[in-house]
Protein backbone atom coordinates (compact mmCIF):
# COMPACT_ATOMS: atom_id res chain seq x y z
CA UNK A 1 0.00 0.00 0.00
CA UNK A 2 2.87 2.38 0.60
CA UNK A 3 3.58 2.44 -3.27
CA UNK A 4 0.21 2.53 -4.56
CA UNK A 5 0.31 5.89 -5.81
CA UNK A 6 3.56 4.83 -8.05
CA UNK A 7 1.26 1.42 -9.16
CA UNK A 8 -1.10 4.00 -10.18
CA UNK A 9 0.75 5.97 -11.87
CA UNK A 10 3.05 3.63 -13.63
CA UNK A 11 0.07 1.72 -14.75
CA UNK A 12 -1.86 4.53 -16.45
CA UNK A 13 1.26 5.98 -18.04
CA UNK A 14 2.28 2.39 -19.31
CA UNK A 15 -1.27 1.60 -20.63
CA UNK A 16 -2.64 5.29 -22.36
CA UNK A 17 1.40 4.92 -23.85
CA UNK A 18 0.83 1.47 -25.23
CA UNK A 19 -2.52 2.10 -26.61
CA UNK A 20 -2.08 5.53 -28.22
CA UNK A 21 0.92 3.65 -30.13
CA UNK A 22 -0.94 1.29 -31.23
CA UNK A 23 -3.55 3.68 -32.30
CA UNK A 24 -1.11 4.90 -35.21
CA UNK A 25 -0.21 1.55 -35.98
CA UNK A 26 -3.22 -0.40 -35.85
CA UNK A 27 -6.20 1.70 -36.27
CA UNK A 28 -9.68 0.54 -36.39
CA UNK A 29 -11.42 3.51 -37.90
CA UNK A 30 -10.00 6.80 -39.77
CA UNK A 31 -10.79 9.75 -37.40
CA UNK A 32 -12.09 13.07 -38.97
CA UNK A 33 -11.74 14.79 -35.71
CA UNK A 34 -7.94 15.74 -35.01
CA UNK A 35 -6.33 14.69 -31.65
CA UNK A 36 -5.08 18.14 -30.52
CA UNK A 37 -9.06 18.94 -30.95
CA UNK A 38 -9.70 16.16 -28.60
CA UNK A 39 -7.15 15.24 -26.54
CA UNK A 40 -5.66 18.58 -24.43
CA UNK A 41 -9.36 18.18 -22.72
CA UNK A 42 -9.70 14.76 -22.21
CA UNK A 43 -6.47 14.38 -20.86
CA UNK A 44 -7.02 17.81 -18.64
CA UNK A 45 -10.51 16.42 -17.40
CA UNK A 46 -8.84 13.18 -15.23
CA UNK A 47 -6.41 15.77 -13.55
CA UNK A 48 -9.33 17.78 -12.80
CA UNK A 49 -11.12 14.34 -11.83
CA UNK A 50 -8.20 13.50 -9.75
CA UNK A 51 -7.88 16.47 -7.80
CA UNK A 52 -12.23 15.96 -7.03
CA UNK A 53 -11.86 13.19 -5.80
CA UNK A 54 -8.26 13.76 -3.26
CA UNK A 55 -10.67 16.73 -2.14
CA UNK A 56 -14.06 15.72 -1.44
CA UNK A 57 -12.61 12.18 -0.43
CA UNK A 58 -9.20 12.22 0.66
CA UNK A 59 -9.06 8.50 2.30
CA UNK A 60 -10.29 7.33 -1.60
CA UNK A 61 -11.38 3.38 -2.07
CA UNK A 62 -8.09 1.67 -0.73
CA UNK A 63 -8.45 4.26 2.38
CA UNK A 64 -12.00 3.50 2.92
CA UNK A 65 -11.00 -0.41 2.98
CA UNK A 66 -8.22 0.03 5.51
CA UNK A 67 -10.71 1.80 7.53
CA UNK A 68 -13.38 -0.87 7.35
CA UNK A 69 -10.68 -3.65 8.07
CA UNK A 70 -9.49 -1.62 11.05
CA UNK A 71 -13.18 -1.31 12.52
CA UNK A 72 -14.30 -4.66 11.38
CA UNK A 73 -17.07 -3.47 8.61
CA UNK A 74 -18.83 -5.36 6.15
CA UNK A 75 -18.95 -8.84 4.97
CA UNK A 76 -15.29 -10.27 4.55
CA UNK A 77 -14.47 -8.31 7.66
CA UNK A 78 -16.72 -10.37 10.01
CA UNK A 79 -16.19 -13.94 8.18
CA UNK A 80 -13.32 -16.00 8.34
CA UNK A 81 -12.30 -16.33 4.67
CA UNK A 82 -8.83 -17.04 2.63
CA UNK A 83 -7.17 -13.88 1.60
CA UNK A 84 -7.65 -14.86 -1.88
CA UNK A 85 -11.26 -15.52 -1.84
CA UNK A 86 -11.90 -12.06 -0.13
CA UNK A 87 -10.02 -10.31 -2.85
CA UNK A 88 -10.81 -12.25 -6.05
CA UNK A 89 -14.69 -12.33 -4.93
CA UNK A 90 -14.33 -8.44 -3.85
CA UNK A 91 -12.61 -7.57 -7.06
CA UNK A 92 -15.76 -9.30 -9.15
CA UNK A 93 -18.68 -8.04 -7.19
CA UNK A 94 -17.26 -4.27 -7.26
CA UNK A 95 -17.03 -4.78 -11.04
CA UNK A 96 -21.01 -6.20 -11.13
CA UNK A 97 -21.32 -3.22 -9.12
CA UNK A 98 -19.94 -0.92 -11.48
CA UNK A 99 -22.17 -2.42 -14.20
CA UNK A 100 -25.31 -1.95 -12.74
CA UNK A 101 -23.81 1.85 -11.79
CA UNK A 102 -22.94 2.41 -15.40
CA UNK A 103 -26.56 1.04 -16.46
CA UNK A 104 -28.47 3.46 -13.86
CA UNK A 105 -26.53 6.46 -15.10
CA UNK A 106 -28.25 5.76 -18.10
CA UNK A 107 -31.83 5.07 -16.85
CA UNK A 108 -31.75 8.11 -14.70
CA UNK A 109 -32.16 11.35 -16.58
CA UNK A 110 -30.11 13.76 -14.01
CA UNK A 111 -27.63 11.17 -13.91
CA UNK A 112 -27.48 10.44 -17.65
CA UNK A 113 -27.23 14.75 -17.84
CA UNK A 114 -23.77 13.63 -16.19
CA UNK A 115 -22.75 10.76 -17.77
CA UNK A 116 -23.34 11.94 -21.34
CA UNK A 117 -20.10 14.08 -21.28
CA UNK A 118 -18.82 11.01 -21.53
CA UNK A 119 -20.84 9.67 -24.77
CA UNK A 120 -20.62 13.20 -25.86
CA UNK A 121 -16.82 12.89 -28.06
CA UNK A 122 -17.19 12.89 -31.37
CA UNK A 123 -14.39 10.26 -31.49
CA UNK A 124 -13.79 6.80 -29.74
CA UNK A 125 -10.20 6.03 -28.78
CA UNK A 126 -7.92 5.99 -25.83
CA UNK A 127 -8.85 8.94 -24.14
CA UNK A 128 -12.64 8.39 -24.64
CA UNK A 129 -12.15 6.17 -21.74
CA UNK A 130 -10.68 9.27 -19.05
CA UNK A 131 -13.42 11.31 -20.24
CA UNK A 132 -16.11 11.65 -17.67
CA UNK A 133 -17.35 14.62 -15.69
CA UNK A 134 -15.65 15.44 -11.94
CA UNK A 135 -19.57 15.71 -10.78
CA UNK A 136 -19.90 11.51 -12.65
CA UNK A 137 -16.09 10.47 -10.91
CA UNK A 138 -17.21 11.60 -7.58
CA UNK A 139 -20.99 10.28 -7.66
CA UNK A 140 -19.25 7.21 -8.40
CA UNK A 141 -16.51 7.12 -5.72
CA UNK A 142 -19.53 7.81 -3.37
CA UNK A 143 -20.98 4.56 -4.50
CA UNK A 144 -18.00 2.71 -4.28
CA UNK A 145 -16.90 3.70 -0.96
CA UNK A 146 -20.46 2.27 -0.10
CA UNK A 147 -20.11 -1.35 -1.76
CA UNK A 148 -16.17 -1.55 -0.71
CA UNK A 149 -17.40 -0.90 2.85
CA UNK A 150 -20.51 -3.20 3.22
CA UNK A 151 -18.24 -5.80 1.13
CA UNK A 152 -15.11 -5.57 3.68
CA UNK A 153 -13.02 -6.18 0.68
CA UNK A 154 -9.65 -5.72 1.78
CA UNK A 155 -7.73 -3.20 0.54
CA UNK A 156 -5.05 -5.47 -1.77
CA UNK A 157 -8.44 -5.97 -3.74
CA UNK A 158 -9.74 -2.52 -4.16
CA UNK A 159 -5.91 -1.04 -5.15
CA UNK A 160 -6.29 -4.67 -8.04
CA UNK A 161 -9.38 -3.40 -9.11
CA UNK A 162 -9.34 0.42 -9.74
CA UNK A 163 -6.19 -0.23 -11.41
CA UNK A 164 -7.62 -3.21 -13.33
CA UNK A 165 -10.68 -0.91 -14.13
CA UNK A 166 -8.56 1.76 -15.46
CA UNK A 167 -6.19 -0.07 -17.93
CA UNK A 168 -9.12 -1.68 -19.26
CA UNK A 169 -10.98 1.46 -19.82
CA UNK A 170 -8.36 2.41 -21.69
CA UNK A 171 -8.13 -0.54 -23.41
CA UNK A 172 -11.61 -1.32 -24.65
CA UNK A 173 -11.60 2.36 -25.85
CA UNK A 174 -9.16 1.84 -27.62
CA UNK A 175 -9.33 2.49 -31.45
CA UNK A 176 -7.56 -0.24 -32.31
CA UNK A 177 -7.82 -3.20 -34.43
CA UNK A 178 -8.02 -6.73 -33.32
CA UNK A 179 -7.91 -9.67 -35.33
CA UNK A 180 -11.64 -11.09 -35.71
CA UNK A 181 -10.71 -14.37 -34.13
CA UNK A 182 -8.62 -13.09 -31.68
CA UNK A 183 -11.62 -10.44 -30.30
CA UNK A 184 -14.25 -13.12 -30.49
CA UNK A 185 -12.34 -15.35 -28.14
CA UNK A 186 -11.42 -12.30 -25.65
CA UNK A 187 -14.89 -11.17 -25.37
CA UNK A 188 -15.26 -14.01 -23.54
CA UNK A 189 -13.14 -12.57 -20.08
CA UNK A 190 -12.45 -9.23 -21.22
CA UNK A 191 -14.45 -6.36 -22.49
CA UNK A 192 -12.89 -5.51 -25.94
CA UNK A 193 -12.86 -2.42 -28.33
CA UNK A 194 -15.37 -3.86 -30.75
CA UNK A 195 -17.54 -5.18 -28.17
CA UNK A 196 -17.43 -1.48 -26.12
CA UNK A 197 -17.86 0.33 -29.30
CA UNK A 198 -21.23 -0.72 -29.70
CA UNK A 199 -22.09 1.29 -26.36
CA UNK A 200 -20.70 4.69 -28.13
CA UNK A 201 -23.07 4.39 -31.01
CA UNK A 202 -25.49 7.42 -31.81
CA UNK A 203 -28.51 4.57 -32.01
CA UNK A 204 -30.15 4.75 -28.70
CA UNK A 205 -30.94 0.82 -28.28
CA UNK A 206 -26.70 0.48 -29.12
CA UNK A 207 -25.85 2.78 -26.75
CA UNK A 208 -28.29 1.45 -23.73
CA UNK A 209 -25.87 -1.96 -24.41
CA UNK A 210 -22.80 -3.74 -23.99
CA UNK A 211 -22.42 -1.43 -20.09
CA UNK A 212 -19.56 -3.49 -18.94
CA UNK A 213 -15.94 -2.18 -18.68
CA UNK A 214 -13.56 -4.48 -17.69
CA UNK A 215 -15.71 -8.08 -17.11
CA UNK A 216 -17.91 -8.81 -20.26
CA UNK A 217 -20.31 -11.13 -18.21
CA UNK A 218 -22.56 -8.80 -17.05
CA UNK A 219 -24.14 -7.78 -20.03
CA UNK A 220 -24.40 -11.36 -21.21
CA UNK A 221 -26.13 -12.65 -18.11
CA UNK A 222 -28.54 -9.15 -17.47
CA UNK A 223 -29.85 -9.34 -21.27
CA UNK A 224 -27.48 -5.94 -22.85
CA UNK A 225 -25.36 -7.59 -24.74
CA UNK A 226 -25.31 -6.47 -28.40
CA UNK A 227 -22.34 -8.67 -30.73
CA UNK A 228 -22.20 -5.62 -33.50
CA UNK A 229 -23.13 -2.10 -34.43
CA UNK A 230 -26.27 -2.25 -37.16
CA UNK A 231 -24.26 -0.11 -39.47
CA UNK A 232 -20.71 -2.10 -39.03
CA UNK A 233 -17.76 -0.37 -37.20
CA UNK A 234 -16.88 1.77 -40.08
CA UNK A 235 -20.33 2.95 -40.64
CA UNK A 236 -21.33 3.58 -37.16
CA UNK A 237 -21.80 7.03 -35.81
CA UNK A 238 -20.02 7.90 -32.86
CA UNK A 239 -21.64 9.91 -29.89
CA UNK A 240 -25.38 11.40 -29.21
CA UNK A 241 -27.69 13.40 -31.19
CA UNK A 242 -26.82 16.44 -29.24
CA UNK A 243 -23.20 18.12 -28.76
CA UNK A 244 -22.29 17.82 -32.16
CA UNK A 245 -20.37 20.58 -32.57
CA UNK A 246 -16.64 20.73 -32.92
CA UNK A 247 -16.59 23.58 -30.07
CA UNK A 248 -18.33 20.93 -28.04
CA UNK A 249 -14.72 19.42 -27.10
CA UNK A 250 -13.39 22.33 -25.18
CA UNK A 251 -13.04 21.76 -21.55
CA UNK A 252 -15.30 24.84 -20.78
CA UNK A 253 -18.17 23.60 -22.76
CA UNK A 254 -17.36 19.64 -21.53
CA UNK A 255 -17.79 21.52 -17.39
CA UNK A 256 -21.53 22.63 -18.19
CA UNK A 257 -22.87 19.85 -20.26
CA UNK A 258 -25.05 18.74 -17.24
CA UNK A 259 -26.42 22.07 -17.02
CA UNK A 260 -27.55 22.39 -20.27
CA UNK A 261 -30.91 20.64 -21.92
CA UNK A 262 -30.83 20.18 -25.43
CA UNK A 263 -34.46 19.64 -26.62
CA UNK A 264 -33.22 16.69 -29.06
CA UNK A 265 -31.92 14.77 -25.62
CA UNK A 266 -35.11 13.34 -24.30
CA UNK A 267 -33.72 10.48 -22.15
Amino acid sequence: MTHEPWIRITAFGSVLLLMAVWEVLAARRPQSVRRWQRWPSNLLIVVLDTLAVRLVFPLAAVGAAMLAAERGWGLFNGVAAPMWLAVLASVVVLDMAIYFQHRLFHAVPWLWRLHRMHHADLEFDVTTGLRFHPLEILLSMGIKLAVVTLLGAPALAVLIFEVVLNATSMFNHGNVRLPARADRWLRLVVVTPDMHRVHHSIIRRETDSNFGFNLPWWDRLFGTYRDQPAAGHLGMTIGIEVFRDVQDLRLDRMLLQPFVNPPRDVK
